[in-house]
């Protein structure tokens, strides 16, 4: 199964500039809102046309600006599950399951489909409801097994999680990561939440403005985002200013500090990022002296913010997370961090 993509699309002011390939499993496009995640899915799938460009899916071309192929949505074997499931309200789970086989004209294969799917997807007994007789974990099914039904080569999902509380939203991961690991296709996953990136995608696709900034395997972007943005949508709190100063050693002007890193630094850093719970009183290395600004609490962890020693006045204080323990300490004169967690960025 593969997915290529190579798209240009304006709408007004913006452009969209995407090139991706999608490998086997789920690739997340992780972005902030208006960064182009929806218009991709929406182009890929025959929704929007694309301005110019290719989009082709397991060898069968859907669309070609320069041989004029634009497959209607209907023909492109795409599953599209949207932000709000679209599940026809007036319909039962049963009908609304049976509109997911709109090329299958055998009445019997269509009942045993639908009663197939009704079982995989955990809804019997529910096939006479209508949508608003469901909970929000029933309808994400319903939702799935009417795309689900219709075999389709690779799945689209749409924030699936946006309009649901935490509670709900967790569970739900959890059931969506069951069906996505029996799927025998690929999956494409729009979202904004980095721990959803985290838990379902093998690879992860970082959007920015309309373009990807960084594309590869989900942990090792999380370990080593290396741009600015990939930083943010994966939950750095601390991004800053940074020069080279050596091999493997960089100077942070706003904080007034030299770090050690473990990664040889490359002639193009424009900053370092640090996550909020890699400081360590402990370490050696790196280690500065530092003053509390404030403090904020939470049920099972502490958000400490404070600034080095020399760091300059009015600039932002740096966040340190720390878990809450029976014996924990005031705060220490000095903090540390190893150099395998000074994350390196480049744009």
């Amino acid at each position: 199964m593969s997915l290529y993509v190579n798209i240009k699309k304006k709408l007004g002011s913006f452009l969209l500039n995407v090139s991706l390939t999608s490998e086997s499993g789920v690739t997340g496009l992780l972005g902030a809102s208006g960064s182009g995640k929806t218009l991709t899915l929406r182009c890929i799938s025959g929704i929007l046309t694309p301005d110019k460009g290719t989009i082709v899916l397991n060898g069968v071309t859907l669309f070609d600006s320069e041989k004029g192929i634009n497959l209607p949505p209907q023909k492109r074997k795409i599953g599209y599950l949207f932000q709000n499931y679209a599940l026809f309200p007036n319909m039962t789970v049963e009908r609304n399951i049976a509109c997911g086989l709109h090329h299958e004209k055998d009445k019997a294969a269509r009942k045993t489909a639908v009663a197939d799917m009704i079982e995989k997807m955990h809804l019997k007994g529910l096939e006479k409801h209508k949508p608003h007789e469901l909970s929000g974990g029933q309808q994400q099914r319903a939702a799935l097994a009417r795309i689900l039904v219709g075999k389709p080569d690779i799945l689209l999902l749409d924030e699936p999680f946006s309009a649901l509380d935490s509670h709900l939203r967790d569970h739900l991961l959890i059931e969506l990561w069951h069906t996505l690991k029996t799927f025998d296709g690929d999956a494409l996953l729009v979202t904004h939440s980095r721990n959803e990136a985290y838990k379902l995608c093998n690879r992860l696709a970082v959007m920015d403005s309309g373009h990807l900034t960084c594309v590869g395997d989900t942990k090792e972007i999380f370990s080593h985002p290396k741009t600015r943005a990939a930083a943010v949508l994966t939950g750095c709190k601390n991004i800053v200013a940074a020069q080279k100063a050596g091999e493997t050693c960089v100077f942070v002007p706003e904080w007034g500090v030299t770090f050690e890193t473990e990664k040889t630094i490359g002639d193009g850093l424009c900053a370092i990022g640090v996550r909020s719970h890699c400081f360590d009183v402990k370490a050696k290395q790196n280690s500065y002296p530092i003053r509390l600004v404030d403090r904020s609490e939470e049920p099972f962890a502490s958000t400490l913010r404070f600034v080095y020693e020399n760091q300059k006045m009015n600039s932002e204080p740096v966040w340190w997370r720390v878990i809450k323990t029976d014996n924990q300490a005031d705060l220490p004169r000095s903090i540390g961090l190893d150099p395998k967690n000074v994350l390196l960025l480049y744009e």
